[in-house]
């Protein structure tokens, strides 16, 4: 089977989608950002009765983060081996 090129603009040219293009993997709107991977951050969310924190870490952004949830004691190492910085609400 074989598949002829596509046509489809691309980034407002019209040239042809066929592979011989090289595409970066940043986003040139992204470009003038920097992203600090040595400052993280922590947001505490709720204690729970169960002894579970839940919290916001963040690497670099503080706005991109995941949800995580740890034991107390777990929390509170991994706040010291991570250097975070706490987040308020």
């Amino acid at each position: 089977m074989t598949f002829a090129p596509s046509t489809a603009p691309t980034s407002g040219t019209n040239a042809p989608c066929n592979g011989s293009q090289e595409f970066s993997p940043v986003p040139a709107a992204a470009d003038g950002l920097r992203c600090d991977v040595t400052r993280k951050f922590v947001r505490i969310k709720q204690v729970r009765a169960d002894g579970l924190v839940c919290f916001e870490f963040a690497i670099g952004w503080p706005e991109l983060f995941v949800d995580l949830m740890l034991p107390q004691a777990a929390f509170d190492d991994f706040c010291v081996q991570q250097h975070v910085q706490r987040l308020s609400d």
